[in-house]
């Protein structure tokens, strides 16, 4: 089993995706360690990224997936996958993969990234990537989990639905 962490940024990926990962003692990838630098430069600029920006970014996303299912290994990955397409290219990479969507507000998102010191993602990029989201449907493998709140309770709420899933708890 794979699971996506995924949502907007400030949304807390990272955070949770290392916490579960931790939990369930599997790897994790963290999905902004992939991007090309061209990517970095282009987000740090204050520039959107466009479909053909992420194209290469989701190869290699989707070759570390399929790598990780070959060898049997469960893995966790925190990535935005704000689109559907984006997720159904992660999931055509290998059987199991399951996607948890941190779901957050622009203002929460808004505040949450202008706090942060050190990444390459300004917060007037966060409309950009609320402009392209596209939440996780019905039909798709995975649960949505209110990430407006409480980190603490996020992660509750998050080891909840991984177990529900069937991977085992998350502690």
């Amino acid at each position: 089993m794979i699971v996506v962490v995924l949502g907007v940024a400030g949304a807390g990926k990272s955070t949770v995706g290392r916490a579960l990962a931790e939990g369930l003692d599997v790897p994790f990838l963290e999905g902004d360690d992939l991007h090309p630098a061209a990517n970095i430069a282009k987000m740090a600029a204050g520039r959107a990224l466009d479909d053909a920006d992420r194209a290469p970014w989701l190869r290699t996303l989707s070759d570390r997936i399929r790598q990780s299912s070959r060898s049997g290994r469960l893995l966790v990955v925190s990535c935005s996958a704000l689109k559907r397409a984006y997720r159904d290219e992660l999931r055509a990479a290998a059987p199991g993969v399951w996607c948890l969507y941190l779901a957050l507000d622009r203002d929460t998102a808004r505040a949450r990234v202008s706090r942060r010191t050190g990444h390459f993602m300004p917060p007037r990029l966060v409309d950009s990537q609320f402009e392209i989201l596209e939440p996780l449907e019905p039909d798709e493998p995975g649960a949505t989990v209110d990430a407006a709140g409480d980190p603490g309770a996020t992660l509750a709420r998050s080891r909840r639905a991984v177990a529900a899933f069937g991977a085992g708890p998350a502690r």
